[in-house]
């Protein structure tokens, strides 16, 4: 059986299939947007998920072109009278398009994980969950595609399939609407799309797609594997019992990804020694890059009264809303893995911010313009999204601070400062 199995990933499509997912993958990960998924792993993990909207078809493709190959060479009388099976035939070409699929999903992992060792330390366990959904899905789509590309050996089977997969995919979420979690259940990359630093996946959500994609597979082997019409129409049962299944398994309610989130990812842990500097769990990697940079935000903004003394991360989620905990003494951080060159100045100017939530405080301007006042440079653009009268305003402000006698203007950024840790006018 090895030596069968050896000789079909040499003659078959298998690895050639295994090799263009495994370059398109790596394409998408690196070309389309690296900052989706270079916050952690399991943002790395639902980014490959979402990207199956074209591996899943290309898989569809690879098995339907493979499964004409008997046909093609006109070898399907031959084979049918050899003592051996049509079952057992088709299991090296089963095992080989699945374990090469599965490689070349695997191996976009490894690509992009490069990117992530030595700054992602947490590693969840449902990011093992997730991959193994996606790889199983892969391995229902190559049999799938195994499965009709026998059924009808044409050559606009592959190339048909593959669009027929793609209209399917982004199809599902409108033909479920307003039931979403239905559609969670039947499409692997349903709201795997811009995954927050805390985002996670149920394990339920996992389990119920893993019995689905089970089924499909189920299924896609008995009709590639029939030798008669008794057979393909028994291939229905486990396809109607798998989704009935998976269907109790998943919870009936809409945005159960999108809501989830990791409470362990978002605990703060801290570097050594004082004065204290946190991060988040998920970021834990970037703390020895982070820390410099904070003490020295302190030691700039030690010159004012009532001045912060810990910098802790901002890890506010937006959906669910549930804001970061303040305090007076504590100044807020948004870490963004590959954005940390203006750490001590975006300190400085959030120590003269108010809250989101907060109606009143210092307005954006008037916060930079202090902050900046501090660091004693004129002030720039801290984001690429920021109000684009911000930064004229501040500019303004941050001169006449510099046009005041030094006590007056130390006065007026306390005065800001006050205002923004007080949340007041």
């Amino acid at each position: 059986m090895r030596r069968v199995f050896g000789i079909e990933l040499r003659r078959s499509a298998a690895v050639g299939s295994a090799l263009i997912l495994l370059v398109v993958g790596v394409a998408l990960l690196y070309f389309v947007d690296e900052s989706d998924w270079s916050g952690g792993w399991m943002q790395l993990v639902m980014t490959q998920r979402l990207y199956l909207a074209l591996l899943w078809p290309l898989a569809l493709a690879a098995g339907a072109w493979q499964g004409r190959r008997e046909r093609q060479s006109n070898v399907t009388e031959l084979f049918a009278s050899t003592p051996r099976s049509r079952a057992s035939r088709t299991v090296p070409t089963l095992g080989a398009m699945a374990l090469t699929v599965v490689c070349g999903y695997l191996l976009m992992g490894v690509a992009g994980g490069v990117s992530l060792i030595g700054t992602a330390e947490y590693l969840p366990l449902p990011v093992l969950a997730v991959t193994a959904v996606g790889a199983l899905s892969l391995i229902a789509a190559v049999w799938v595609g195994l499965a009709v590309g026998r059924l009808l050996p044409s050559l606009v089977t592959a190339p048909s399939l593959a669009v027929a997969g793609l209209g399917l995919l982004l199809l599902i979420p409108a033909a479920t609407r307003p039931r979403g979690w239905l559609a969670l259940v039947f499409s692997p990359i349903y709201e795997m799309n811009l995954p927050e630093e805390y985002a996670t996946v149920p394990g339920r959500a996992s389990a119920a797609q893993a019995v689905w994609m089970a089924a499909l597979a189920v299924t896609a082997v008995m009709l590639f594997a029939s030798g008669g019409r008794r057979i393909r129409v028994a291939a229905l049962l486990p396809v109607v019992l798998g989704a009935t299944l998976a269907i109790s398994v998943m919870p009936h309610r809409n945005r159960l990804v999108v809501d989830a989130v990791d409470p362990v990812a978002k605990e703060l842990v801290c570097a050594e020694d004082e004065p204290r500097v946190c991060v988040s769990r998920v970021h834990a990697g970037l703390l020895p890059e982070l820390v410099p940079q904070a003490r020295e935000a302190l030691t700039v903004l030690a010159r004012i009264p009532g001045a912060p003394t810990r910098v802790h991360e901002d890890n506010t989620t937006y959906v669910p809303f549930v804001p970061a905990p303040q305090s007076p003494d504590v100044v807020l951080l948004r870490v963004e893995p590959g954005r940390t060159g203006q750490v001590v100045r975006e300190l400085v100017v959030a120590a003269f911010s108010a809250a989101p939530e907060c109606e009143g405080g210092p307005r954006p301007a008037d916060a930079r313009a202090a902050g900046f006042w501090l660091l004693g440079t004129e002030p720039v653009a801290l984001s690429e999204y920021e109000d684009a009268e911000v930064g004229p305003d501040a500019v303004r402000r941050w001169q006449e601070l510099r046009g005041l006698p030094a006590p007056e203007a130390a006065a007026r950024v306390a005065a800001i400062r006050k205002a923004a840790a007080g949340c007041t006018q």
